[in-house]
């Protein structure tokens, strides 16, 4: 997915993904130990710019 962890600060993980060519920075943060609604984890995927959901899914649950 390119993103990679940067912080972890509470019941937060931070991660930043930099674009190989341009260089354009994304920092997305994601709730952890706590169950998130379908709804905010696409708001979070789509920010991520996720094409494929239900994968961006399943590496999300891997870093967490």
């Amino acid at each position: 997915m390119g993103y990679q962890p940067v912080d972890r600060s509470g019941s937060h993980l931070k991660l930043r993904y930099i674009h190989p060519e341009t260089g354009d920075v994304r920092n997305v943060t994601i709730p952890m130990g706590q169950e998130i609604s379908g709804d905010t984890l696409r708001n979070i995927a789509e920010q991520c710019g996720a094409d494929e959901f239900r994968r961006w899914c399943d590496w999300i649950d891997e870093i967490l």
